[in-house]
């Protein structure tokens, strides 16, 4: 499922999981129908290890299995415990009644599949493998549905090319959301466009879409016009006001009527963002060299002897596994960390614009626009004053959007 930021692509993936109830209409499912639904967001405090998260998918019954291996835990600690020794026994029977043990065979198969280790404590895993261990829970109910919300969004290289075989090889229908144009094409053999409330359903596959409905829009564009010109004719005709008051032309009247509602009813194609942002003075050819840097976390390098020159107009991708450092190396290059050999020299008349991928530097309790432009409703773009209105829209946020709280936005 394609879509602008702010469609309301999430909150459809919402009403098909089920957790929002929508406004009208009719939500037809199977009998079978099992929805699983994957979020963007890996939450924060997750506690348990790999098989705890997966069995807690499972239940009341699975939960019992979760406290008999702490139990256990304890007991292995404490053997002559009476008071544990006789929890342990009632968990036991309760689980063999149940036949409870099946339950854990199938979390630990699942986790298998997925590549993880049981043991391994959820909180501890990167943000990679920790979306492993969410796809692991979503799947172990076995869902005829799988919702997916920017599932790579916390992948590395590796980890999106074995998303995208692990859910191709499967029986289960996927619905993804996703902005991975190489995600798209390699996984999608149908797309949904919801473009302006509306969506349409492309039986193809990502390229042809992109082809498709390029064609799409552009007639679309061509008969808007084609409105247009006949709605400011009809209006040029009713200010003549004479003939307009006439019997015979009430027809017409109503008609010019239609049609200025059906006009204030369309909703345009959005625009392009407009990148034309502010720049600092141009700094020196020589923008960052860095010689022989070394840096270690743990005894274990993320950099060594590292040695390199960033030249004004580079546009460089740092690619590695999930963990290698990728973020602390460009926190390194900004002279953030101290490198524990070598050096990093910055050029001359350097400014730095730095965009994380946590969006640490949001404030969730102000507007947009105070945290764009926390000092007053004026930017300075290119040297040249702007109200801060204006230049969000150049980000296509509206007046309204810019005013409201940051935490709303998707």
């Amino acid at each position: 499922m394609l879509g602008r930021n702010g469609e309301g692509k999430s909150t459809l993936l919402r009403v098909l999981a089920g957790q929002v109830v929508p406004d009208g209409g009719e939500l037809e499912k199977s009998d079978d129908f099992r929805p699983a639904k994957l979020d963007q967001e890996i939450p924060s405090d997750l506690p348990g290890t790999v098989l705890e998260i997966v069995l807690d998918a499972l239940g009341e019954e699975a939960r019992r299995l979760t406290d008999y291996n702490r139990i256990a835990q304890e007991l292995s600690s404490n053997p002559d415990d009476s008071r544990l020794i006789e929890r342990l026994d009632n968990l036991q029977d309760q689980i063999d009644r149940s036949d409870g043990w099946a339950l854990e065979h199938k979390a630990a198969t699942m986790v298998d599949r997925v590549g993880l280790n049981p043991d391994d404590s959820f909180n501890q895993l990167s943000g990679g493998n920790k979306s492993r261990a969410l796809l692991a829970r979503a799947l172990v109910n076995e869902p005829s549905l799988l919702l997916l919300d920017e599932p790579t969004n916390h992948l590395d290289v590796p980890g999106i090319r074995w998303l995208e075989d692990f859910l191709s090889k499967g029986d289960i229908a996927v619905l993804f959301v996703s902005h991975d144009r190489a995600f798209i094409r390699g996984l999608a053999n149908r797309i949904l466009d919801l473009d302006r409330g509306r969506l349409t359903s492309w039986t193809c596959g990502y390229d042809k879409f992109i082809e498709r409905r390029s064609a799409d829009l552009e007639a679309e564009a061509k008969q808007n016009a084609v409105f247009d010109k006949k709605l400011a004719e009809e209006e040029v005709w009713i200010r003549k006001g004479i003939q307009a008051r006439r019997t015979r032309n009430e027809g017409r009247v109503r008609a010019l009527l239609k049609l200025r509602e059906e006009r204030s009813c369309r909703r345009e194609q959005q625009s392009l963002v407009n990148l034309d942002a502010s720049e600092g003075q141009l700094s020196g050819r020589k923008v960052i060299s860095a010689h022989k840097v070394s840096y270690a976390w743990d005894d274990a390098f993320i950099v060594q002897d590292f040695t390199t020159t960033i030249w004004r107009g580079d546009k460089i991708g740092v690619v590695g596994l999930n963990g290698s450092g990728k973020t602390t190396f460009l926190q390194l290059l900004l002279n953030r960390l101290e490198p524990s050999a070598g050096t990093i020299k910055h050029g001359t008349k350097l400014e730095v614009a730095y965009f994380d991928q946590h969006r640490a530097q949001l404030d969730e309790g102000l507007t947009v626009a105070e945290n764009v432009s926390p000092y007053g409703d004026v930017v300075q773009v290119n040297g040249n004053d702007r109200h801060i209105l204006s230049y969000l829209k150049d980000f296509l946020f509206t007046p309204e959007t810019a005013r409201g709280p940051i935490r709303k936005l998707s």
